[in-house]
């Protein structure tokens, strides 16, 4: 039987605002409709039908992936990978909850809807 984590685990160790954040984050995820976290050995899953983000805490920031069916270019995109004809992931650092801003929660919108199809 596979080992249990929790959304707790995440957040051990780490600063505070790393926890705002995260929370920030919910909250504009939760807009969308219902999301359920699945915590794993190295991030927290937001799940509507299927998994739209992902969350891995850092000592001071969050690394959020976000699904997509096109690739993003941004300056705030840490990292961009094509996954298949129509799927990518990318990746934001998130530092604080002000940078889970406009831009933030339209990619996850879009991820939430792409996995709701």
């Amino acid at each position: 039987m596979p080992a249990e984590h929790s959304v707790e685990q995440h957040f051990e160790k780490k600063d505070a605002t790393v926890r705002a954040t995260y929370e920030a984050l919910l909250r504009v995820a939760r807009r969308f409709g219902d999301v359920v976290e699945e915590p794993k050995k190295t991030s927290i899953h937001l799940v509507a039908r299927s998994a739209f983000a992902g969350v891995a805490t850092r000592r001071n920031k969050l690394v959020l992936t976000i699904k997509s069916a096109v690739g993003v270019e941004d300056r705030r995109v840490a990292k961009c990978e094509q996954l298949s004809a129509n799927r990518w992931h990318f990746d934001v650092h998130l530092e604080s909850p002000h940078d889970v801003d406009a831009t933030v929660a339209a990619w996850l919108r879009s991820a939430y809807e792409l996995s709701c199809r």
